[in-house]
């Protein structure tokens, strides 16, 4: 591991997630390097992908992203997801997340991955779930929540539907190709 020394810190916003721009000396192998770059710390993620292996289906949702519309004008496909509170278990904030943004109430959950989400420019720690579901489940319309600025489309989809919208590269967000190529490799839908 190399030698660091955080030489300065200087907060570039400090709205809902912080960005620094951090200066910093490395050394290794005998060399000694000045850097900056630009941090951006977000609190822990967490993902999940329903499914309900007897019917092979899945849901997703379907919503509205400003980066994504900024480069390709339209709402992304995505697996459930959601931030974490302060001091919360990642179990316990991606049952809350299904409940808010699918409308299903689950309790069987399984998480398959862990990891950093893009480790080159982001604190994010990202934990990926799979959770069954049935129709039965379902206790209210879902959608988001409106003081949040929410307005999620919940969408389920069949195992064919799901290797077609893969083949032709309609989902495009990382965690749902993820979780998504997992439940396919472990005959799960």
């Amino acid at each position: 591991m190399p030698d660091i020394k955080i030489l300065e810190k200087q907060a570039l916003s400090n709205k809902r997630s912080r960005l620094e721009k951090i200066k910093y000396q490395i050394d290794q192998n005998g060399h000694s390097e000045t850097r900056e770059r630009e941090v951006f710390f977000r609190p822990p993620s967490a993902s999940i992908l329903l499914y309900d292996s007897d019917r092979k289906t899945v849901i997703l949702t379907k919503q509205f992203r400003l980066p994504v519309y900024l480069d390709k004008k339209e709402p992304i496909l995505e697996a459930c997801a959601g931030l974490l509170d302060e001091g919360e278990f990642p179990e316990h904030a991606i049952v809350r997340e299904v409940e808010e943004e699918t409308g299903y109430r689950i309790s069987e959950i399984e998480k398959v991955a862990e990891g950093y989400s893009s480790p080159s420019s982001f604190s994010e720690y990202a934990y990926f779930f799979l959770g069954k579901y049935s129709p039965d489940m379902r206790i209210s319309e879902g959608g988001g929540l409106k003081e949040e600025g929410e307005d999620i489309q919940v969408i389920e989809l069949s195992a064919v539907e799901v290797k077609q919208k893969l083949k032709s590269g309609q989902v495009r967000d990382i965690k749902t190709l993820v979780l998504l190529q997992h439940a396919l490799l472990h005959n799960l839908i």
